[in-house]
């Protein structure tokens, strides 16, 4: 019993944990989305005849590697904006890298 109940016990506080990080990791998207160029991205994307990310990634039409690579490359009128979100001081503090910045702003615009 005293074996269950430190097992089930120890699922219970690594699952809270994975939850803090993802919780972490969906607030400094956020503040990469609220704060690139200075203005946030929200400036150009959440304008109705700009690409919609929220929308295209919910709907499946842009996965992860392909927002990476606009993020990096850039395209059309879209600026290459890996370096603005490296800069960005929630990814500073975090000491992220470009993937795990990347993985952030994904998962806050897949629950935006």
């Amino acid at each position: 019993m005293k074996k269950t109940l430190i097992a089930a016990t120890s699922i219970a506080l690594i699952a809270l944990c994975g939850q803090a990080m993802a919780d972490e990791q969906i607030e400094i998207g956020k503040k990469i989305y609220e704060r690139a160029f200075g203005r946030g991205c929200g400036t150009c994307h959440d304008i109705a005849s700009n690409p919609q990310l929220t929308a295209l990634i919910k709907a499946g039409q842009l996965d992860r590697a392909k927002f990476e690579q606009v993020l990096k490359e850039g395209k059309g009128g879209m600026p290459k904006a890996i370096e603005e979100i490296m800069k960005n001081k929630a990814v500073e503090k975090a000491g992220y890298g470009e993937d795990q910045a990347v993985d952030a702003l994904y998962k806050y615009l897949e629950t935006k």
